[in-house]
């Protein structure tokens, strides 16, 4: 099933999620959602806040970007790079900070830079409730970075120096009024 994405503006996306266990009612149908929701709106990661769940849990799929030619030096560790992070906790950020144009499909037609490490560490469990801790670089750190940003009730605007920010209010405020076009389900503040 899709589910309407919260749009900027709704608290769900400010709170802090809560941790989870392996008897979460419907987890696995929550995860398909999920990742329907997000191809549905096209996107490469989904948390748990987007669909208004205040709890710390994120779906990516990078493996469209495989086919992207900027990545292709990378395209074989993306092509299958599709998972689940459950609790997830990033333990260690390193490495030299880059740029990037990042959007969200919970602000949509906003993209702007941000300077994220480049390198991450990080535990969580996946569907199956069995823990991990991996090390990620590259885009798969930045997209996971992003997503897990959402499970802390931060977005990405809230990287962007002070002028970028008074720069984009006027869009933020639309989108939160629901002033904006869009091919996906939505859900806007009251």
């Amino acid at each position: 099933m899709i589910l309407p994405i919260r749009a900027f503006g709704d608290p769900v996306l400010r709170k802090v999620g809560k941790d989870i266990d392996k008897d979460y009612p419907g987890l696995q149908e929550l995860i398909d959602n999920m990742f329907e929701t997000m191809y549905s709106a096209n996107g490469i990661g989904l948390a748990a806040p987007q669909i208004g769940l205040d709890i710390r849990m994120f779906i990516v799929d990078v493996t469209p970007l495989a086919e992207d030619e900027d990545y292709e030096d990378i395209a074989e560790e993306l092509k299958d790079f599709k998972k689940v992070f459950i609790n997830a906790q990033i333990l260690e950020e390193s490495g030299e900070e880059w740029k990037f144009n990042e959007g969200c499909l919970s602000i949509p037609d906003v993209r702007e830079d941000v300077k994220r490490k480049s390198t991450i560490v990080i535990e969580y469990y996946d569907e199956n409730f069995v823990k991990h801790t991996e090390t990620f670089s590259d885009i798969r750190a930045r997209v996971i970075q992003h997503e897990y940003d959402h499970i802390e009730g931060t977005l990405f605007t809230d990287h962007l120096s002070s002028l970028k920010k008074k720069l984009v209010k006027g869009k933020l405020v639309k989108i939160s009024q629901g002033d904006v076009s869009i091919n996906y389900k939505m859900r806007f503040p009251k």
